[in-house]
């Protein structure tokens, strides 16, 4: 099942020529409900891999690429190409397009560690912007900065595929409302 295939049709007239067209309403939305995203037991923690695609993930997991929205969904994913772990080229090839060429490791800013310690080793919540005239600032490139944004969208929860048909189902009921 594609994704927009389940949603309601509505006329549009593209050209504004009188010449209509049955186009998915795309401008209706479905939100995760708040209990479900907290519900530990219905998800599995994943580390996607290096180029690893939404749609190669759905087919591992679920037999299905077509599954691919329900991966983007229940990460809250509205961005397929910003919020999803690049590959090591896509990367290299942003940082040069962000910073421009010879700047990928250059300060981004500084900062300093607080007291209260990560709470994992993945964790930077211990880590605080600071002045680069404050007492022993660490210097964060852009280099570093990018990639613990891709740290970030590395780490995904995947819906229990035990869980997909009534998920998909309480999709299509409330996307049709």
């Amino acid at each position: 099942m594609s994704y927009f295939s389940k949603f309601p049709l509505m006329v549009y007239d593209i050209k504004g020529d009188e010449n209509y067209k049955l186009l998915p309403d795309i401008l209706r939305r479905v939100k995760l409900r708040s209990g479900l995203r907290s519900g530990a037991f219905l998800f599995d923690n994943y580390d996607v891999k290096d180029g690893e695609r939404p749609e190669d993930i759905a087919f591992k997991l679920y037999g299905d690429a077509e599954f691919h929205w329900v991966i983007l969904m229940t990460n809250n994913v509205t961005d397929r190409y910003y919020q999803w772990p690049l590959s090591q080229p896509q990367f290299a090839e942003h940082l040069t397009d962000k910073y421009g060429a010879g700047s990928e490791d250059a300060v981004h800013h500084y900062e300093k560690t607080q007291d209260s310690g990560p709470t994992s080793s993945r964790d930077n919540s211990h880590l605080v912007e600071c002045n680069e005239d404050d007492e022993n600032p660490a210097i964060i490139t852009n280099r570093q900065y990018e990639q613990r944004k891709q740290d970030e969208y590395r780490q995904i929860r995947l819906l229990d595929r035990r869980y997909l048909d009534a998920f998909v189902d309480e999709f299509e009921s409330l996307v049709r409302v």
